[in-house]
């Protein structure tokens, strides 16, 4: 029998029997590893351990995904979406399946599957599901693949009553598809995989939720419902994150927005439609006045554009053909119909291409705090982090290829200082490239893909930013960076994006004469920042769980009065901090002392100012901290002094 050489990567090596399979080869050079190992990737190519080594005339690269990495995560939680989906089937026959991922980039669940079970589930199935869920991964069962031709694989599916799966196959099927099936349970289902070799490897997850869904998320498809979980490679991490998701619920920004009179949604006038109260709309004013001093101190130009434009325009920019199903339905006035806009991008366009633009004006960067409109299924509704309109912090920076480096490393910086201003200090970085899939169509000349990879590369190594790079993970249009920022509990939010678009300028024939005197296509770059002002805002109510740094807390100072003969006194105070621009409120009503404390408390008011006889005659003030309490008597000039510096500063604490 034939023999392949093997190599474990950055380990042992050795030959091995052709037709071994992974795993064993594992188990000849690293016991240890193998016995550890989920999956492994063989030359690049992520494989079941199942799977046999074929002789190629080469040495073959093996390496292990391990449950400690990214990458075993995501393994861990796509098979405990299959063993859900088994365990659903074991408990409820007939019941029809639709997808189940694993999810990585969302803080509250890990992976869902949609299904449409004979009855609707309740919250008590999915104790039930849960439990049987153990027992199966109890009995070490194995995860099977097997490649059948597309005819086959649809067939089987039909007998099994799967029409959803006929579709996916008949949409997403090559000529030969790859099935998994879990040996003892009723589950089988088409998947490109790879799986853990058995169940009794999936030991710590949860269902967490119910919730519906559309097939293909098309309102005119079959209803579903969504079943959420979590996992993780060990039962301490699931532990831990269950923990943290008791601290997020504390800190859930849709019950400190009621609370604390930040925003509502209104049904009658809109699901996904924002009302910012005044309160909200302090901590609004001031994230916008910080963010367009800075654009300006940055060389932005601040813009405005129309929220509607012609229907033509989003067939030129292409939102027509890929971008429709999330756009509101067209508006008709005197036989021209319109579209609320979904991006603010061509209209940015349209100021640029409004003069003859030379190498020497570039590069102009245009920014703009726009209002956007997407047509979002109500089922993905979420608070302020998922609307149907927003408003982002978009710019739009046009430039030639010699100053790109540049503009992209001059974003990541007011990004970074951006961030860190607003009390973020930890970020994860991804970088978006082209992958070596040839079916996928990228458009624009490799010599400018090749230029912007390495602008972004650069700009992050140059910093020395550590980031992920994303193989396949571009968009056809160009490559980007991803910034997502980890808040007071460890919860990893995506907000900044960079992207590169070679799409547009070549739509909307986008020029600039260059020193030869001939007309060149200038390099555009779209970037956000927050993301959108909605979105940013629920983040930051939770990363500070409403208690605001003094300089964004809608109240910065509530004063309280011992008895009703201060009232005066207290109207002199109030005046003269108002006088100082800050914001205080009074509380000079009838309940006790220790009353309007816990109510100040409770609104999360950074300081609160009591007064009573002795302050009167003294001429001072009692001030109390939220935190840290009692601060003593203070002169109101002192205390005036104290906050207005915590202001001037931005200190993300109110501790003087």
């Amino acid at each position: 029998m034939s023999e392949i050489d093997v190599r474990m990567k950055g380990g042992a090596t050795g030959r091995v029997r052709a037709g071994a399979t992974v795993g064993e080869v594992l188990e000849r050079l690293d016991a240890g590893v193998a016995g550890q190992a989920l999956v492994a990737k063989v030359d690049g190519h992520a494989v079941d351990l199942a799977t046999r080594l074929e002789e190629g005339g080469r040495v073959i690269e093996i390496e292990p995904v391990m449950p400690d990495t990214l990458e075993g995560l995501d393994v861990i939680r796509h098979s405990t979406a299959h063993l859900l989906a088994a365990a659903v089937l074991d408990l409820f026959p007939g019941t029809k399946l639709g997808i189940g991922p694993a999810l990585l980039d969302d803080p509250r669940f890990g992976f869902f599957y949609d299904v449409i079970a004979p009855r609707p589930l309740t919250d008590d199935d999915l104790t039930a599901i849960e439990r049987r869920m153990h027992e199966l991964a109890d009995l070490g069962l194995p995860f099977r693949r097997e490649e059948v031709p597309k005819p086959t694989a649809v067939r089987l599916f039909a007998d099994r009553g799967e029409p959803l799966k006929c579709e996916l196959i008949e949409d997403k099927g090559g000529d030969t598809v790859s099935l998994y099936a879990i040996d003892g349970s009723p589950f089988v289902d088409f998947c490109l995989g790879p799986h853990v070799p058995r169940t009794d490897r999936l030991r710590a997850f949860v269902l967490i939720s119910l919730s519906g869904a559309y097939w293909k998320g098309d309102p005119q498809r079959p209803q579903m419902q969504r079943i959420y979980g979590t996992a993780f490679g060990t039962r301490a991490e699931l532990e831990a994150w269950m923990r943290q998701r008791e601290e997020a619920e504390r800190r859930d920004h849709r019950r400190l927005g009621r609370e604390l009179d930040l925003f509502s949604i209104h049904e009658q006038y809109g699901e996904g439609l924002i009302f910012w109260h005044p309160k909200g709309g302090i901590v609004r004013k001031e994230m916008e006045d910080y963010l367009r001093q800075q654009l300006l101190d940055r060389g932005y130009g601040l813009v405005h554009t129309p929220h509607i434009a012609r229907r033509e325009l989003w067939w030129v920019s292409g939102h027509e053909e890929s971008f429709a199903d999330s756009m509101f339905s067209p508006l008709g006035s005197e036989k021209t119909e319109f579209r609320l806009k979904p991006m603010n991008c061509p209209f940015h366009i349209a100021i640029y291409k409004s003069a003859r633009r030379s190498y020497r004006d570039l590069p102009i960067r245009l920014a703009e705090l726009g209002t956007v409109y997407r047509a979002e299924l109500t089922g993905t509704l979420h608070g302020l982090l998922r609307v149907r309109g927003f408003t982002q912090d978009d710019a739009h920076v046009f430039c030639t290829p010699e100053s790109v480096r540049g503009e992209i490393g001059a974003c990541l910086d007011f990004a970074f200082a951006l961030f860190r201003v607003f009390g973020f200090e930890t970020f994860r970085v991804e970088l978006s490239v082209r992958g070596p899939d040839s079916g996928k169509h990228y458009l624009g000349a490799d010599a400018d893909w090749r230029n912007a990879e390495a602008a972004l590369v650069s700009a992050l190594d140059e910093r020395s930013i550590p980031y992920r790079r994303m193989e396949g993970e571009a968009a056809f249009y160009g490559p980007k960076i991803d910034i997502s920022v980890e808040d007071a509990i460890g919860r990893p939010w995506q907000l900044t994006t960079v992207q590169f678009d070679f799409n547009l300028p070549e739509r909307f024939g986008l020029e600039y004469v260059g020193a030869d005197n001939a007309p060149h296509r200038p390099f555009m770059i779209h970037r956000a920042l927050f993301g959108s002002m909605e979105r940013f805002f629920g983040v930051l109510v939770e990363h500070y769980a409403g208690a605001f740094p003094l300089w964004l807390a809608p109240v910065q100072v509530a004063v309280l009065t011992i008895t009703e003969r201060v009232g005066a006194y207290a109207e002199t105070v109030l005046r003269a901090l108002r006088g100082a621009g800050l914001r205080v409120e009074l509380n000079a009503g009838g309940d006790k002392i220790a009353a309007k404390i816990r109510d100040a408390q409770m609104q999360k008011i950074p300081f609160m100012l009591v007064v009573g006889a002795r302050e009167m005659e003294a001429g001072t003030v009692a001030v109390r901290e939220r935190s840290r309490g009692d601060l003593g008597a203070m002169s109101l000039d002192e205390f005036e002094r104290m906050a207005l510096a915590l202001i001037r500063s931005r200190a993300p604490r109110t501790t003087p």
